[in-house]
């Protein structure tokens, strides 16, 4: 009615950042593998570290996975763990200053016990007592020595070493001896929380107990894992415990541990649990008003968290008018406690358009926009989604393009950086660009289009590379996952070996165009849905695996473990470097994604290679194909084959393997995660309020938005006239 005006309130809450996986505490035995994984929600560029022990670890199989949007998990694995692989690793993410940490886990180096002293015949007189000492050691210490008489067990497990002494009248006999050792117990399980009111009681299960009687267990309690609690240490059996005195409303995770006489087992899993709500524990403080002729506001202080026992949903505001009471919710974004009421007017906010961004704008010269004017794609039509990876000089998004009969095609589309400004970074990129638009090969990826991301306050807008979406994502990450992934999968000869045609015949167009693509690489090259790769990355190819690549002085980073030992030398780049390049490839295809010269650091590669070694045959990987590779690393670059023998070599090869058995179709993996959502170009002043002006009291409240915000509620207030 005229009397009520309805104000419709778009409340937006910054995004929980939170790691959803953490890793998990490992027992490994010396000389097996160990693999840690992590997950982090909230972020679209997340750069996840390792940390081993408080140093920041640095490996080049580290994987990173796309769960949905704003979803990214990554991998660290040690490939043949030793004793001082042992210790306490987690993840963490730096957003803007502030570091957010996963929960920790340890990795324990279990060995194999072995014998320091062994018994000895002895020669003694009949009747006289001797001694037969054992003794052994582990890791992990103490270790148990078991003896044997005659088959049958002599006494228990004694501590090592040991000494049993024979009486002189025993028979003859011949003496065995065994050996054990008292272990650190394992971690609990079934751990589950029974929740009454502000108290809750921690059940569980003890594990394997080291062959040592547990003797207490340890509980940890965190809210929201930033403060700890004080550590409740208790008597076991039995294996439970009542926690009192907990907050309101709030998110715990609880976790525990066992210890027996050897010392104390890795913690169980982290437990989740939350408190219920209850009311408000006190009424706002320090209420105050403020008067002007046209308006009145009223301010009071935000409840402290622990009074509030709860999610704060709205303040009650009620004042007497005209001797009626009346009564207004206030919900406030982000605990604000300020309402004004103020004389209407009209009000209506709306950001201005940007004006759409042309080749002319970039600062680029004549030629290479001439070759651009054709594939220029207006920006209105491309609808950006989630990221599928991310680099030093880049991202790749998936995005939906509109097309001229009104129908979507997903894409994936390259973006350079934004805090990359000038117009040479831009040219570099769209030079690429311009040399994809006249690639027509199978096995070259083929550009769509280019389009133009215009910025606020900036002079140069972002260019935007529009290719075509591969299903299966790039080679790399595909053959590390059906290595390393959570469901490993098999890769035939034939199906690897077709892989490095594949690469060789889009190599060869390229060369045959006189193009040197500087940066080939397993990372470089995409499988489309029918499982054909694709050469892509023509000079921006170091958009996501920036650990791949080397900076040495004032030089710009470069692929050091991929590039022929000419370019190291002279920075020289020719079709004969591309060839080391692919021979470095095919050998990352029969190491399934293994990186380059294991153990060799990038600023040692060069000594490396100067002194004539080259990368070692991998496991499984046949003599002929390992000869192939092998002649690409001449140290002349005359000698080394050409793309066009490569692929007779290739096809012979193929051609003489024996079919593979039939089995059920290769599930593979998807490494797009989820459909994407397009963003919803939500930010800071977006959108519009408008009020008649009726005479009325209105209540305004103006949200300042950072542009990370997303979109959370909305709230609709009738506010009476005066």
């Amino acid at each position: 009615s005229s009397n009520n005006i309805c104000l419709l309130i778009y409340a937006v809450v910054l995004a929980r950042l939170k790691f959803t996986k953490n890793p998990a505490n490992l027992t490994v035995t010396q000389g097996n593998m160990a693999r840690l994984g992590c997950a982090i929600e909230g972020l679209s560029e997340p750069e996840i570290v390792w940390m081993k022990d408080g140093e920041k670890l640095y490996s080049t199989d580290q994987m990173y996975i796309t769960l949905e949007a704003h979803h990214w998990e990554t991998f660290h694995s040690v490939k043949s763990v030793q004793q001082q692989d042992a210790g306490k690793y987690w993840c963490e993410v730096e957003y803007y200053g502030t570091v957010i940490s996963s929960e920790p886990a340890w990795i324990t180096v279990e060995g194999v016990p072995h014998f320091t002293k062994e018994p000895e015949d002895v020669a003694t007189f009949p009747g006289a007592p001797f001694n037969l000492t054992c003794a052994a050691v582990g890791p992990p210490e103490p270790v148990e020595v078991l003896w044997w008489l005659g088959g049958v067990q002599e006494g228990d497990f004694r501590p090592s070493p040991s000494v049993l002494f024979v009486r002189g009248n025993s028979p003859l006999k011949k003496f065995n001896y065994n050996r054990n050792r008292l272990l650190l117990p394992d971690s609990p399980t079934h751990v589950n929380i029974d929740q009454v009111a502000h108290n809750v009681t921690v059940m569980w299960r003890p594990g394997f107990t080291g062959h040592s009687d547990l003797s207490t267990c340890t509980i940890q309690v965190l809210p929201g894992r930033k403060v700890k609690l004080p550590e409740l240490q208790v008597t076991v059996p039995p294996f439970q415990h009542t926690i009192d005195g907990l907050n309101s409303h709030t998110n715990y995770s609880v976790r525990i541990r066992c210890d027996n006489e050897v010392g104390s087992s890795p913690f169980s899993p982290w437990i989740e649990f939350e408190t219920p709500e209850a009311v408000p524990a006190a009424a706002p403080k320090n209420f105050t008003f403020e008067l002007t002729e046209q308006q009145l506001s009223l301010k009071w202080a935000a409840l402290e968290e622990e009074e509030l026992n709860g999610r704060l949903l709205a303040y009650k505001v009620q004042w007497n008018l005209g001797g009626e009471s009346q009564v207004q919710c206030h919900s406030p974004p982000g605990g604000e406690t300020v309402v004004s009421f103020t004389a209407a007017r009209s009000f209506n906010r709306q950001c201005p358009e940007l004006p759409e961004s042309t080749l002319d704008s970039l600062g680029i010269n004549d030629e290479l926009k001439a070759k651009l004017r054709d594939v220029l794609i207006p920006e209105r039509l491309l609808t950006l989604g989630h990221m599928l990876g991310k680099g030093e000089f880049g991202s790749v998004r998936e995005a939906f393009l509109k097309t001229e009969d009104g129908s979507v095609q997903k894409v994936a589309v390259k973006v350079l950086k934004t805090d990359i400004n000038s117009s040479s970074d831009i040219e570099q990129c769209l030079k690429e660009a311009a040399y994809m638009k006249d690639f027509h090969h199978p096995n070259v990826i083929q550009l769509i289009g280019v389009s133009l991301h215009r910025r606020p306050q900036q002079r140069l807008p972002i260019p935007m590379v529009i290719l075509p979406f591969m299903k299966h994502g790039d080679l790399h990450t595909f053959l590390l996952m059906s290595r390393l992934g959570d469901d490993p999968f098999t890769l035939s000869l034939q199906m690897l070996v077709q892989f490095m045609l594949d690469v060789a015949r889009g190599m060869e167009y390229l060369s045959s165009k006189n193009i040197i693509h500087r940066d080939l690489a397993a990372r470089n090259c995409m499988l489309n849905e029918s499982m054909t790769v694709c050469v892509a990355d023509f000079g921006l190819s170091k958009k996501i695996y920036s650990g791949d690549y080397y900076r040495q002085g004032s030089v710009s980073k470069l692929p050091v473990k991929w590039i022929a030992l000419e370019s190291l030398a002279d920075n020289v780049y020719t079709t004969q470097s591309d060839v080391w390049a692919f021979g470095v490839t095919m050998w990352e295809i029969m190491a399934r994604g293994q990186t380059p010269y294991p153990g060799v650091e990038n600023s040692e590669i060069y000594e490396y290679l100067i002194k004539g070694e080259r990368l070692k045959q991998p496991p499984d990987c046949p003599d002929d194909i390992y000869e192939i590779m092998h002649s690409c690393w001449s140290p002349v670059p005359k000698c080394r084959p050409s793309f066009q023998h490569l692929i007779a070599q290739l096809e012979s090869l193929w051609a003489g393997l024996s079919p593979a058995p039939a089995k059920e179709p290769l599930l593979y993996v998807n490494l797009e995660g989820e459909e994407g959502e397009p963003d919803s170009g939500l930010g800071a002043g977006a959108g519009s309020v408008t009020t008649e002006d009726y005479g009325n009291i209105v209540f305004i409240v103006i949200l300042l938005l950072p542009p990370s915000c997303n979109f959370l509620y909305s709230c609709v207030w009738c506010v009476p006239s005066v």
